[in-house]
């Protein structure tokens, strides 16, 4: 089941030769649909053969949607012991693999995708976990780019064991790439600190274009005066990294920085998700 999934035309050429391709060896995965809201939501969720009551992390997709590498991204965490759930966040709006452009994509089908909509499909998954066995008092998520904005709102809505965002716009009022739009994005990552509830790693790179350092360091100081959860938080900035530096596929790769922070991922997940053991 594996292979299910091709990569996303709109992220331009595939690198073969850095691609991590991670097999499906000893894990169950499938590509199925939970009811959500009145919708039939596309998941590919992956989890050890073996084992009862796993602890459950959410793999939210960068903006090119449930491709390639995030199943695959999800099977690694599934190597890890987890019931990994990677869901299409975009399914009611559109179709991210049918765009062969990033700006028409964002414009033309990430824009048009509220923000309340994402939480409460995330919450529908979430449902189908706990209905699948997975522990769901040990939970986690973690996303990438657009789904790394994702993550933050999400980690302020639920009440989280533990959340990492990868590259994922903090501020979106200086942005220059969201409307003002209250219904469909009503507040952003940075907007929400004081509602964190669960502690959230921000992984990102200094030679990010589309991310200023300027305001992830404006996030790094209200994180020292929001909730609890926001000052048990932390960002890390790789300075040799630019965005989706962990993209293995795409030219953007880092390797140095990609595998550093797949190894402070993982440990701020397992460490966070065992203390609800």
């Amino acid at each position: 089941m594996s292979n299910i999934l091709d990569y996303a035309p709109a992220a331009g050429h595939q690198l073969a030769a850095t691609t991590i391709r991670t097999d499906a060896d000893q894990l169950d995965d499938a590509l199925v649909t939970v009811s959500a809201n009145g919708r039939s939501v596309p998941i590919y969720w992956a989890r050890p053969r073996e084992g009862a009551s796993l602890p459950v992390v959410l793999v939210l997709s960068e903006a090119f949607g449930l491709h390639a590498h995030i199943a695959d991204v999800t099977r690694r965490f599934a190597k890890e012991g987890y019931l990994a759930i990677a869901p299409d966040l975009m399914v009611r709006q559109g179709d991210p693999m049918s765009f062969q452009d990033i700006g028409a994509l964002v414009k033309d089908l990430l824009l048009k995708i509220p923000d309340e909509q994402v939480l409460a499909d995330l919450d529908a998954c979430v449902s189908w976990a706990s209905e699948q066995g997975g522990d769901v008092r040990r939970l986690a998520a973690t996303g990438f780019c657009w789904g790394g904005r994702w993550t933050w709102l999400y980690a302020a809505h639920r009440s989280l064991s533990c959340a990492v965002a990868w590259y994922g716009i903090v501020d979106g009022k200086v942005s220059g790439l969201f409307p003002d739009d209250p219904l469909r994005f009503p507040r952003h990552p940075i907007d929400i600190v004081g509602e964190l509830k669960a502690p959230v790693l921000g992984l990102y790179g200094a030679q990010d274009e589309a991310i200023g350092l300027d305001t992830v360091a404006n996030m790094k100081e209200a994180l020292r005066h929001g909730s609890d959860a926001a000052v048990a938080s932390s960002v890390h900035v790789y300075e040799d990294a630019g965005h989706a530096f962990f993209a293995d596929y795409r030219e953007s790769y880092r390797p140095a920085a990609a595998q550093d922070a797949w190894r402070r991922c993982l440990a701020w997940i397992n460490g966070h998700t065992a203390m609800r053991g």
